[in-house]
């Protein structure tokens, strides 16, 4: 029997109370990085403690004001949500949302007072720090903690795709199946115009694939408006054609899956251009991808 599995990029920060706020802000900086990347936006949202939950409140008090400070440093609009926290620590709820507007819960900031608890960590504080910060409601475990100058840490779950199967999904729809260049499975094909072009495009091919970049060569041979019509419809993010004059000047005939004519380009000039695209994610060459505006 087939068994289901899924990977996700979960990751677990151990950190004092007194870190809490720079580590959570941390995090938070990343999520807005990495979704920024993807174009989507997202809302944040911070849940506090329910009825039923394990730890001191004066450990929660803590705790809950050190996100809120972390969320207000962090500058976006958050809403506050009563009693939705996990029983074993507040959490920020981060809410995304895709190219039509449609939330998703993918990313998460979770505080985690039990876990530390369950594998007893602790660590060596700093003169009397152990007993000043024992709450008056504190576990007979803490106590004897503090007694020998040691403290419980924090554990702060973090995940930002959340499930990389489900993101991948996500950004399927969200980008209508065209792909940014640096996420694309299809980034290049070679369009010969005619056989003897052949052995040109078979060499570009080589030439890219040594850069790093995923090519194709038609070798159909078909009418070249088939050709194009076809590498469009496989959405390929560049269509190279390539003639006699390409094999030439050692060009390619740059096309966009769009429709839009980029014109003549020199090999070193294009794939000086692709490696900028690539690696800034596609960040500032969104006008030179998008679709040409429809004539009034």
């Amino acid at each position: 029997h087939a068994r289901a599995r899924f990977q996700q990029d979960d990751a677990h920060i151990y950190c004092t109370v007194q870190q809490i706020k720079g580590e959570v802000r941390g995090v938070l900086e990343l999520i807005e990085r990495v979704y920024k990347i993807f174009g989507m936006t997202f809302s944040l949202c911070l849940s506090t403690r329910p009825e039923t939950k394990i730890g001191d409140d004066s450990l929660w008090d803590k705790a809950e004001k050190l996100m809120e400070e972390a969320l207000n440093d962090f500058g976006k609009p958050w809403k506050l949500n009563p009693g939705d926290g996990a029983f074993y620590g507040p959490k920020i709820d981060v809410r995304v949302y895709d190219a039509l507007e449609r939330p998703h819960q993918c990313a998460t900031v979770q505080l985690d007072f039990n876990l530390p608890n369950r594998f007893d960590l602790s660590y060596i504080g700093q003169g009397s720090e152990a007993k000043d910060g024992l709450g008056p409601n504190a576990s007979e475990a803490e106590r004897q903690l503090a007694e020998g100058g040691r403290l419980r840490p924090v554990m702060i779950h973090r995940a930002v795709l959340g499930s990389v199967e489900r993101m991948i999904a996500i950004l399927t729809e969200h980008y209508a199946g065209k792909w940014p260049l640096f996420l694309s499975p299809r980034q290049l094909v070679v369009v010969p115009v005619t056989k003897e072009q052949l052995a040109y495009a078979e060499e570009l091919r080589e030439l890219f694939h040594s850069e790093g970049f995923h090519v194709d060569v038609d070798e159909t041979l078909n009418k070249l408006p088939k050709m194009i019509l076809n590498a469009q419809k496989a959405q390929y993010n560049y269509i190279l054609v390539v003639g006699r004059n390409e094999v030439t000047d050692r060009a390619v005939n740059v096309r966009l899956r769009t429709g839009v004519e980029r014109g003549l380009q020199s090999v070193d000039d294009f794939i000086a251009h692709i490696k900028a695209e690539r690696a800034a994610c596609g960040v500032g060459f969104e006008m030179e991808t998008a679709a040409p505006a429809a004539a009034k």
